[in-house]
Formats: C-alpha cells, structure tokens, sequence
C-alpha cells in the first residue's frame, strides 16, 4: 500500500491530508480495532509506511486530519475519563414503541442477567494493561472470560487501586484465588511492575468505604506480568525505541561512541537509578532500547494468543464452555416460568398490537 504524509501548504496540502485519511480508514477496516494516535503510527510503521523518526509527526497529522473532519473525530481510542455524566438524549422512538422494546428486553432478559461467573471457579482474574492500545486489543477476549480489563500507564489512581483491590477481596472472601494479569512497556521499569503494583495495593490495605467495606491485604495476590517480553519481540520483529527516556524524570542512560554511560534526570543532575542491579541487568542483555507496548497492534493475532495463554493458565481451555453453561441454565430458568405461566404469547401480542407484527418470534 502506498501513502504519502501530507505536506507542503494550501490547497495541496488538504487534498493530501484527504488521501491520507481514506487510506487509514481502509486499514482500519481491515485491522478491525481501534487504535490511539501512537497505536497508529506503530501500524504503520508495522507495514513499512513510515519509521520511527516520522511517529511525532504521523501523530499530529492525525489529530489534524481529526480537528478538520478528514477523518472522524472519535476514529482513535481514547479513554472516556473526560467524558460529561448527566447527558440525556431524548428517545427517537414513541413511548408505545418503547414499551414495546422494553417487553422485547424482558423477553430476553436471560441475555442480559449476569450470573455469577465466578461460582465454582478457583481463580478470580483481572487484567491492567499499560496502554489503552492494549485494551482495544485484548477487550474482546477478556469479555469472553468475563474479566474487567483497564489501562494503568505506569501508576494506576488511588480510585482506580481501591475499587479492583475491593473486587479482589471480595473474591478472596468467596475462597477465589486472585490474580491480576498485566501487560506493560519492556524496559526496565516495565520489567519489575509486579513488585511496583503490590507495593501500591499494599498502600490502600487499611482504606475503608463509605458502605464500611474495608481494605484489601494483597499478601496472596497473583500478579502475572505476561508481556511485553524479550523473546516475543524478537520473534515478531517488533519496533525498538533506542532510548530509555523515563516519562518526566529524564534519560535512565545514554549510548555515546558506542558506551552506555550514565542518563540524566529532568533537571540535568545524573539519573539517580543507573547503577542499581536491574538496570544494570537489562543494559547488558537489552541495551539502551525499549520497546513500548503499542508495539503489540502489529501482531494481533499473535498478541491475543499470548493474552488468550495467560488467561488459561488459571481458566483452563474449557472456560467459555463452563462460562456458557451458566448462561444456558440462566435462558432454561426463565424460558420455563414463561411457558409455565403462558407469558411469552401474552407478552408478544402486547409487541404486535404496538408495532403491527403479526409476526411471532417465540
């Protein structure tokens, strides 16, 4: 596939910002997810559209594409945490029409009743991963298990923290083994977030909730980091970062005339972390280089194995077919009190009499 960025200005410019994103809604289609803004320019560079040097740059152009209607203004996933609460759009339907939708609703309410999915299971699982890429990507699989996923770009809120951490402990209640599954960068700090997330847990064990819910003691909690690892980057070819630039505290190290010598923090001091053991470990072994989750959206079929294998460590293969079991016995429940009670023809005439279909379903 061929693409240009937009350049140059006028007139020019538009039509090749209006060519450049008919082409990202092709691949859009075609990768069938959506991506962030930096997931995006990972897929590029994935089919050999643009380098790395270009990502800063691809990622404005996109925002600018967005900003001037070129491409739809919700085309990238993006959190929701700044959304407004309180909207209220009004029905497109008559209050006849959706009543008759409600009853449709309760005529299949055993779709929409949630069981306990976690009855009879030994583990409890949830999933943090460090990008909102990631969620994009392994969403739909963890919605096959039932599991809460949510983004946590290095520290995670104190909200945020409490509320899973409630979640566990209510599993653990139950006699569940917990775990969290989490997905981040590879680099160093990356490398060891198991030990960074249960030091922040163990910072809310004595919170309490308005409800007198109390905190959560992670001492038996599970925390499998399953990626991003070395092995599965070099075996998928995925985009290096040759630097190890620590968000706003500086550079962890620099590589001049071919030597790693000592980074500097955001104030020009030396990077305090440079001789500490891990970092040390990961420059021998890795270099001065990281390779950042978003880096997955190229491989997705191989990414969603390595998410679907984590999951099955502790489900087992056969999940979805106990999970669905649930579900049937839930449809068996109600479908027999409708027929006991002759409800389904009763209900459905209601729908008939309101819509005109004679039609019926049940």
């Amino acid at each position: 596939m061929d693409l240009s960025l937009p350049s140059g200005r006028g007139k020019n410019r538009v039509f090749q910002m209006i060519m450049f994103s008919e082409k990202l809604k092709l691949i859009s289609k075609q990768i069938g997810f959506k991506l962030s803004g930096r997931g995006w320019c990972y897929q590029l560079e994935g089919f050999g559209l643009i380098t790395k040097a270009e990502f800063n740059k691809v990622e404005k152009i996109i925002n600018d594409c967005r900003k001037n209607g070129y491409l739809p203004v919700d085309f990238t996933f993006e959190e929701d945490a700044r959304a407004f609460s309180g909207v209220e759009v009004p029905e497109n339907e008559t209050p006849l029409e959706y009543f008759a939708d409600y009853i449709r609703t309760a005529l299949d309410c055993h779709n929409i009743y949630i069981p306990d999915w976690w009855e009879d299971e030994e583990y409890y699982i949830q999933m943090l991963v460090e990008k909102i890429d990631l969620k994009s990507l392994f969403g739909p699989i963890c919605k096959q298990y039932h599991i809460p996923i949510a983004t946590s770009k290095g520290w995670s809120s104190i909200i945020q923290r409490a509320k899973y951490s409630r979640r566990f402990k209510d599993a653990e209640d139950k006699g569940l083994k917990c775990v969290l599954l989490y997905c981040g960068d590879h680099d160093p700090d990356g490398l060891r977030i198991s030990d960074t997330i249960r030091k922040n847990l163990v910072e809310l064990c004595k919170v309490s909730w308005n409800d007198g819910f109390s905190g959560y003691d992670p001492s038996n909690l599970i925390i499998d980091r399953f990626g991003l690892n070395y092995d599965f980057i070099i075996e998928n070819n995925l985009t290096w970062i040759n630097n190890l630039k620590t968000g706003g505290h500086g550079e962890l190290a620099k590589l001049v005339n071919g030597r790693i010598v000592q980074g500097k923090t955001k104030n020009g001091g030396p990077h305090p972390n440079f001789h500490l053991a891990y970092v040390q470990e990961y420059l021998k072994k890795v270099g001065v280089r990281k390779c950042e989750a978003n880096a997955l959206v190229v491989k997705p079929e191989q990414s969603r194995m390595i998410c679907r294998d984590a999951i099955e460590r502790y489900l087992h293969h056969d999940a979805i077919n106990r999970f669905k079991k649930k579900r049937d016995t839930v449809e068996h429940e109600i479908s027999s009190y409708l027929d006991d009670k002759n409800l389904k023809d009763s209900l459905q005439q209601i729908i008939d009499d309101i819509t005109g279909d004679d039609d019926n379903d049940y």
